[in-house]
């Protein structure tokens, strides 16, 4: 790979030395965010805090499976994990979305046995009782959206179909087995290259948002299958229209229509998901790779949080420890700008959940390691000029990130109502970390969640600056952020209240020998900002 980041053609890599490599792992620095999907294997108090002390820092509910009920005494016990360990947690709601899926068996059979070159008949008559001739589709529209020759998936491609004949007044389709295959019933279909005519909220999607999202305070929606801009705006009525306005959408690309239109998606999004799982059935296996290069690099350009998500650390769910395939993943994910990366099974379902969410978290940390973050930074801001004129909040955090760089300093910390200031100084990449000052838990969760070397806290007021500010350096001594003469950059507004930041000024940390005790928010006393509040 050559570098982009240089005046002259230059190899990638440069950064890292054999040092690096010997170095210890600093895995309290990280950066990068992880987000852990809830489920049996996890979902205890005492193991949800081995999972946020391991490094959690979004806790993902799966509205694929369980039930409403299920679901909230879950939240509860997280919410009291997240309490006990004094920690900002931030809920998102992953919603099941639109699905294609084959239908029930005949004479109670619960799987059937296909031979590849035989032929599978399709039928949009969801109550047909199905065999290993012929079964039921849940898509009406089959037959009229393929055509001969285009590949049916099923069973997450472990069934491949190729399509013979469609006939549009019967509702069928005639299809021909690639592999022989054994299928259970209910089995998740995919049609590549298939402009579905499908919802991207279903009505169960909507009773989970809500009655269930929005009544219980959650911080983030992650919408499955998003393709145009236009869903993104309708699941943000229904938000506004139910007192869900705070709640950020995460919008996940999932097959080509989305990438095509992905652009307009990433206009209107607060977030995007890199959801590998689908989007690796809808388009080339061997184009995975690139759609999400892509992605990340476009979502860096725009200032929104991207999730690289779908299989990182697969083999963790029945193994103590990782391939090394797959720490390259997350790494590779990690070098190319994603704002976090999830686990799936590898938590929800794992035996070794803790040990999964603790390798993670040292994986990114040591990718992390091997960042030049000056050049990182203009390459960032050189990137979003071609593009576009920075606004006026985007000049200010790239000045002050600019201003940290060049004086050394040891944190940037960023009053911020709505967490917008947070995004736009996270956007550009500063290597040391990012002081997140707000008055909304929401908004804490929200930054501490999604944004790359984001630490929240909760204060009463952004009123008085020059008493948060006094604060805000006895606090950075207290957990060794910053020694006396250090400097430490401060965005912050002089119109509290109106969202206005318009303020870049730096605070030198001066001896103060009489210094007011502040109870320090540390990660296991490794003297490092962990997203708690403000006592």
């Amino acid at each position: 790979m050559i570098s982009n980041t240089a005046g002259i053609p230059l190899l990638a890599g440069g950064y890292i030395t054999l040092d690096t490599v010997k170095s210890p792992n600093l895995a309290a620095a990280r950066r990068t965010k992880i987000f852990c999907t809830l489920g049996p294997a996890c979902w205890e108090v005492e193991q949800l805090e081995q999972m946020i002390e391991a490094g959690m820092n979004v806790a993902r509910f799966n509205f694929s499976h369980g039930d409403h009920a299920g679901h909230k005494a879950c939240l509860d016990r997280l919410r009291q994990a997240a309490e006990n360990m004094s920690q900002n947690v931030a809920v998102l709601l992953d919603t099941k979305g639109p699905e294609i899926r084959t239908g029930f068996f005949a004479d109670g059979a619960k799987s059937i046995t296909l031979a590849k070159g035989e032929t599978l008949t399709l039928t949009n008559d969801y109550s047909f009782k199905g065999n290993n001739k012929k079964l039921a589709c849940s898509y009406e529209k089959l037959a009229t959206s393929v055509k001969a020759g285009q590949s049916i998936l099923v069973a997450d491609g472990s069934l491949v179909l190729t399509v013979v004949s469609c006939d549009e007044a019967t509702g069928e389709v005639v299809t021909r087995i690639e592999n022989n295959a054994t299928l259970g019933e209910r089995k998740n279909m995919n049609l590549p290259g298939v402009v579905v005519d499908l919802p991207t909220l279903t009505e169960k999607d909507i009773d989970d948002i809500v009655n269930w999202g929005i009544k219980n305070g959650v911080d983030l929606i992650a919408a499955s299958f998003v393709r145009k801009a236009s869903d993104v705006t309708y699941i943000r009525k229904i938000l506004a229209e139910n007192g869900g306005s705070g709640i950020k959408i995460i919008s996940k690309i999932e097959n080509q229509e989305g990438l095509d239109n992905y652009q307009d998606i990433l206009r209107v999004t607060d977030g995007v998901m890199v959801a590998r799982g689908d989007l690796g059935m809808e388009i080339p296996p061997e184009k995975v790779f690139l759609a999400q290069k892509y992605m990340i690099r476009e979502a860096n350009i725009a200032g929104k949080p991207v999730v690289t998500a779908t299989q990182m650390l697969e083999s963790m769910i029945v193994n103590p420890r990782p391939t090394r395939a797959e720490c390259s993943d997350v790494a590779n994910a990690c070098y190319d700008g994603t704002d976090a990366v999830m686990l799936s099974g590898e938590t929800a379902n794992g035996s070794y959940f803790r040990q999964a969410v603790e390798i993670m978290a040292r994986t990114c940390s040591e990718a992390e390691s091997s960042v030049n973050f000056s050049v990182l930074y203009q390459s960032v801001r050189n990137s979003v000029r071609r593009r576009y004129q920075l606004s006026t909040s985007e000049s200010l955090a790239s000045s002050a990130v600019k201003t940290a760089v060049d004086m050394g300093a040891k944190c940037i910390v960023v009053y911020s109502e709505s967490g917008a200031s947070a995004r736009h100084v996270a956007k550009f990449r500063p290597g040391m970390p990012i002081a997140v000052l707000t008055p909304s838990e929401q908004v804490a969760r929200q930054c501490f969640g999604t944004l790359k070397g984001c630490y929240a806290y909760v204060v009463d007021s952004l009123e008085d600056t020059v008493s948060l500010n006094k604060e805000v350096m006895r606090e950075c001594r207290v957990a060794g952020i910053a020694k006396p003469g250090d400097a430490v950059v401060i965005l912050s507004g002089t119109t509290y209240g109106k969202g206005s930041t318009n303020q870049v000024h730096v605070e030198f940390l001066e001896n103060d020998p009489k210094m007011t005790y502040c109870r320090p928010h540390l990660d296991n006393n490794s003297a490092e900002f962990n997203g708690c509040t403000i006592s």
